[in-house]
């Protein structure tokens, strides 16, 4: 029993969370933008200084190796003059600055693999923050078209509003036609009163014209042409 609740409780727990992340997704993406932007700049300084000590390790090293060329140029010099007390003097002093030497070369090879890989990874982390930044521009635009779309429902313009003015126009344009009707009502008066049957013989050439007619109008026209 407890399980069981144990388990709603950190599923409702875990829906919540989605729901808040979902809302604050935007902002959310920015502080892990900023967040990163913050562990590259870190890293950046990492780098300088390594490539600072490096340097100077480079220098020293090179110092060394300057200093026991010379000592050792000396030493066969004074082999040469038969005095190998200080020839002797010279070799020690050598072997102690080569076994420095060693552990120089080993450092600066150590830091030599320190940068190629931090370098690496900033290059790497300076892509993944731009197109971390191209992402949020595009869920930014989805989330101003996500709140169009919620901001239309809400109105009722994207599907009620709209049918109901589609109706309202049909029902304009599909209605009677005031003019039409009075025509036809005085159609139908006139065949109550009989003046209808009247203009139809009329029309037929029986008896004399009741209403004036297109071929009274072009013959009259054509007679005054004369």
């Amino acid at each position: 029993m407890f399980k069981t609740l144990a388990t709603l409780i950190n599923g409702q727990n875990a829906r919540a969370e989605d729901r808040v992340r979902d809302a604050f997704a935007i902002e959310l993406i920015d502080q892990k933008i900023r967040e990163s932007e913050s562990s590259l700049r870190a890293a950046k300084s990492t780098l300088a200084s390594l490539i600072q000590r490096q340097r100077a390790e480079e220098k020293q090293h090179g110092a060394l190796e300057s200093r026991i060329a010379d000592l050792t140029k000396r030493a066969k010099e004074a082999l040469d003059s038969d005095r190998e007390d200080m020839a002797a003097e010279a070799a020690r002093a050598i072997a102690t600055m080569e076994n420095e030497l060693t552990v120089r070369t080993e450092t600066l090879n150590r830091l030599e693999q320190k940068v190629i890989r931090l370098r690496s990874s900033i290059e790497s982390g300076h892509r993944r923050i731009i197109d971390l930044k191209q992402g949020a521009i595009q869920a930014r635009a989805v989330r101003r078209e996500q709140t169009i779309q919620m901001q239309m429902v809400k109105t009722g313009a994207s599907h009620g509003s709209v049918e109901e003015a589609e109706e309202l126009i049909q029902r304009v344009l599909g209605g009677d036609d005031p003019f039409e009707r009075s025509e036809i009502l005085a159609d139908i008066n006139r065949d109550l009163d009989g003046d209808n049957i009247t203009d139809r013989m009329s029309d037929a050439g029986f008896g004399s014209a009741t209403r004036s007619t297109a071929d009274d109008v072009l013959a009259r026209l054509k007679s005054a042409k004369k």
